[in-house]
């Protein structure tokens, strides 16, 4: 084979704009020279490189390690290079793989793209033709999850783009100063907190803070996703795995390698879907849905609930293996009501963001609307005071009633409990919302389950 011993370097600009070292290459040949050529030009540059002289090697050191990209030899002995690639593409395999041959045809290079392949050579190649094979391959599946996450995010199913951490109170200090401390390790995180203090955005805080902020933050939100999908959802599928799946499908911790997967509402997990993920989180692999195949998996955990998982676990609701598991840190979400000294910092950040969405002009806040906001109890918190400056922007004033723009501002003090204050907020919501629960459960910013299992717990009707 010929090969080209003046190995040149990466363009300055282009080494600066991609990161080599985030990606593992596994070089499956048999043909020792060929293997030694390959392993000297990647290995300086890429984070993992392994090599392999057949299937039966190659299928071995997938078994414990992940691979990005496979550069794969179509005659190898034993099993063929394409023939090894069909029968990992039917176990659910969905990264890249380039395949070689020293002699090859048209019919050849045709089989072998319909086989899966990402790109074809001929032996024998020159170093800058398999750097490039090899960089478009990687941005090409970098691009695939960068567009994946911000359709999600543009879809409305991961919450909107982190808007930091807002308030300058002695409880957000002390909870930035946390998160700064607990980022910089590996740890599972479970964060506490009611509904809508913010723990989709201390979760992004903490993955920007993180040595994975270059890597994919995804959020899914465990009660929005039927309990019979949300496992193809997380861990991907194979073709035929079950009715209706007619390809295969990577779940979202292939989306989320080696970044953040916030699993929010993680109280709402059925149990036996809790197990696997316990076994995922121990072993850090995982098996796709119909797959015999295990893929190691590298994705930090940060797990999210506003419902107390140690009575749930007591109920028998959740694992308390996996609960153990989850709070290795925990971290509470202090609620609105108890940072009330940052409602002005809150509002005048939500009117700067929303006066750009809506394409409305900003409002004037009076001393007096301040001082209302301030002694008011926030059962929906944040977000619920997003939701006001939305409101308030739309119609183009303030309502005098404020915060609720129908008058069930809901009394301070006295005789009732945060339950009873949360109760009549929620049914008053349901009510003006004609009943309509799924709209009711979006503007509490709550899952629909979630405000069915409050409404349960009450014995009311939700007819």
């Amino acid at each position: 084979m010929q090969r080209d011993h003046a190995e040149p370097a990466l363009e300055p600009a282009r080494a600066a704009e991609f990161n080599w070292q985030a990606h593992s290459i596994l070089v499956v040949d048999d043909e020792e020279d060929t293997r030694g050529f390959l392993e000297r030009a990647l290995r300086p540059r890429c984070g993992l490189v392994e090599v392999a002289r057949d299937a039966e090697q190659a299928a071995r050191l997938m078994a414990r390690l992940h691979f990005d990209l496979l550069i794969l030899d179509i005659a190898l002995p034993g099993k063929s290079g394409l023939a090894w690639l069909h029968e990992l593409r039917e176990h659910g395999f969905t990264g890249d793989a380039i395949l070689v041959a020293a002699f090859a045809d048209l019919d050849t290079a045709i089989a072998a793209l319909r086989g899966g392949a990402s790109d074809f050579l001929l032996k024998p190649f020159r170093v800058e033709q398999i750097l490039n094979s090899v960089r478009n391959c990687f941005q090409r599946a970098h691009l695939a999850r960068e567009n994946f996450v911000l359709r999600r995010e543009l879809a409305g199913l991961g919450g909107e783009v982190s808007n930091g951490l807002v308030g300058r109170s002695d409880a957000m200090q002390q909870l930035r100063e946390v998160l700064h401390r607990v980022a910089q390790t590996a740890s599972t995180v479970l964060l506490l907190g009611e509904s809508g203090t913010g723990k989709e955005v201390a979760a992004r805080a903490l993955h920007e803070m993180s040595p994975r902020a270059r890597r994919p933050f995804v959020p899914v939100n465990c009660a929005a996703i039927a309990a019979e999908l949300i496992e193809s959802e997380l861990f991907g599928h194979i073709r035929g795995a079950f009715t209706g799946a007619t390809e295969s499908r990577n779940g979202l911790f292939h989306y989320a390698h080696g970044g953040t997967l916030f699993l929010d509402e993680i109280g709402e997990l059925p149990l036996a879907l809790q197990t696997r993920l316990l076994r995922v989180l121990e072993e850090r692999r995982l098996r796709p849905v119909g797959s015999e195949r295990e893929v190691p998996v590298d994705v930090r955990i940060i797990a999210a609930s506003n419902r107390d998982l140690a009575t749930e676990v007591a109920a028998g609701r959740f694992r308390e293996d996996l609960y153990f598991r989850l709070a290795v840190v925990d971290i509470l979400i202090p609620p609105l009501r108890e940072r009330a000294e940052d409602i002005p910092d809150l509002l005048h950040h939500f009117m700067n963001l929303l006066t750009v969405q809506l394409a409305v002009p900003a409002l004037a806040v009076p001393e007096a609307l301040l001082a209302r906001l301030a002694h008011y109890r926030w059962p929906g918190n944040v977000r619920e005071l997003r939701n006001f400056v939305e409101r308030s922007l739309i119609l183009g004033t303030f309502p005098p009633e404020a915060p609720n723009l129908r008058g069930d501002a809901l009394p301070v003090g006295g005789d009732l409990s945060l339950g009873e204050v949360e109760k009549r907020h929620i049914l008053r919501m349901l009510e003006a919302c004609g009943g309509n629960k799924s709209e009711a459960a979006r503007r509490l910013g709550v899952s629909r389950k979630t405000l069915e299992r409050k409404c349960a717990e009450w014995d009311e009707s939700l007819t």
